[in-house]
């Protein structure tokens, strides 16, 4: 099987898609003055558009890892996480504190889904 790479830069894709699973590299948002909810919401619009471009959308998401800076966010992020869902099933989900690639980071999601 051919492991299929999409938008490759110098340091790493934005997806690959492997045996019918698309992973999707971390993605942060792009206006970092946002608070934790209004980050969320850049990083799922980023998200439903990487997953269209590996032929596949959020209802088949099989993983989410969520990393915020402070776990006190973690209200505001689920507020956008579970509007963004809907009344879609849920995937697997971790969500971790540990310090981002700048201190405005305060979210970053990385997230896998079935393609077929």
């Amino acid at each position: 099987m051919t492991v299929k790479h999409l938008d490759s830069g110098e340091i790493l894709r934005q997806a690959t898609i492997y045996n019918g699973i698309a992973n999707v590299c971390g993605l942060t948002a792009d206006d970092k003055s946002l608070d934790a909810k209004g980050q969320t919401e850049q990083i799922l619009a980023k998200v439903d558009d990487r997953l269209a471009k590996c032929g596949t959308d959020k209802s088949k998401l099989l993983m989410a890892t969520i990393y915020l800076t402070n776990m006190d966010d973690k209200p505001k992020m689920n507020e956008a996480w579970t509007a963004w869902l809907g009344s879609l099933e849920r995937p697997a989900r971790a969500c971790v504190s540990t310090p981002l690639g700048s201190p405005e980071t305060l979210v970053e999601i990385v997230v896998s889904a079935a393609t077929e």
